[in-house]
């Protein structure tokens, strides 16, 4: 039986590899316990001098966790939900915290969980086919594995635009942003793979040889109206802002935003207002263990998951159905601090 990932020595680096391509490489929690347990030998073996992260085969690098399982789990007692963001989020930490250089090859689908596995990485390569989300919103849940550390940090109010919406970015919007650090072609990832195997202390002279024309960041061209009327904490704000707008742009959004869950969209805000001035990654991380624990058993979890994923009808009854349903008090239940014997801690 093939293992959903692999970890190899290549050269002086190690390479962890997802593998699990009908699933467009979605973690699962063994797939996080393996990768843990590497990156724990790796770090003490003084002939890897980096780690590499990519995908084996298919159309995307890492399209989130599974999502399945966690909202199966939420139905019942949510222990199992409980189990993989525990070990995810370890991993996670562990990979933000990493001595030795990581780079992740975002080559593909890169959402959700692959936004956690990649953006820890000192070198995060971006290409042509990168499309890079936190899509969370549309099922009820909320950008985790660190989105409110990562996108609270973007400039102006970028990272609440894409929490809230979803948005794809492509590889040229990552590099303009900061989510990337190089833009390669995918037909170079080989070459650079191999040259970075064969000198790990020459990473990013490697990849900046090898880098080629970067396409216009589109996204550049709305950030005045993605500053103008994303600005608020405020959902309510928010809406009002694009209601009030009559471009086309603005009401796209609007459309777009209509389709969230109200209650993880308010989430997601409070996440990323809490996040800008977290002090550590490790607080990120356990505050995100524990909204996610509450939100992962709630209604509209559940709900965004039969609609998108299961009956595939798009058609999420979301509840409460607007912004001004969500109060202030559930909010501040998803948020409450879990018992010490529950919290997340690092591995």
């Amino acid at each position: 039986m093939t293992s959903d990932v692999l970890t190899l020595r290549d050269g002086r680096t190690a390479r962890i590899r997802l593998n699990r391509p009908k699933a467009i490489h979605a973690l699962n929690t063994a797939m996080c316990t393996e990768i843990l347990a590497a990156l724990e030998a790796w770090r003490i073996d003084l002939d890897v001098e980096a780690v590499l992260i990519d995908h084996a085969e298919g159309r995307g690098f890492c399209a989130g966790g599974d999502i399945r399982m966690l909202a199966e789990s939420g139905a019942k007692d949510g222990a199992e939900a409980r189990a993989f963001f525990h070990t995810e989020y370890r991993m996670n930490h562990r990979l933000f915290t990493y001595a030795k250089p990581i780079v992740a090859f975002m080559d593909g689908i890169t959402m959700g969980g692959g936004v956690g596995l990649s953006q820890p990485a000192k070198f995060r390569v971006a290409t042509e086919n990168t499309r890079l989300a936190m899509p969370e919103t549309g099922i009820g849940l909320f950008p985790d594995v660190g989105g409110g550390w990562y996108l609270s940090r973007l400039p102006g109010r970028t990272g609440q635009y894409l929490a809230l919406t979803g948005h794809r970015l492509d590889g040229a919007e990552c590099l303009a942003l900061g989510l990337a650090t190089h833009y390669l072609a995918s037909e170079a990832l080989d070459e650079a793979k191999a040259s970075i195997a064969a000198e790990p202390q020459r990473i990013d002279a490697i990849l900046t040889n090898l880098s080629r024309h970067v396409p216009d960041a589109r996204i550049l061209a709305h950030r005045e109206e993605i500053d103008r009327l994303f600005s608020s904490d405020t959902l309510e704000d928010v809406f009002a802002a694009l209601e009030a707008d009559s471009g086309e742009w603005a009401r796209q959004q609007l459309a777009t935003l209509r389709t969230k869950s109200p209650q993880t969209m308010k989430v997601s805000l409070r996440l990323l207002h809490e996040g800008a001035t977290m002090p550590t990654f490790e607080d990120e991380m356990r505050q995100e263990y524990a909204v996610g624990a509450h939100v992962v058993q709630r209604h509209d979890f559940l709900e965004g998951v039969r609609a998108v994923i299961v009956d595939k009808d798009n058609a999420p009854r979301w509840n409460p159905p607007t912004p001004e349903g969500v109060t202030d008090h559930v909010i501040d239940q998803i948020f409450a601090p879990l018992p010490d014997g529950e919290a997340w801690t690092p591995a």
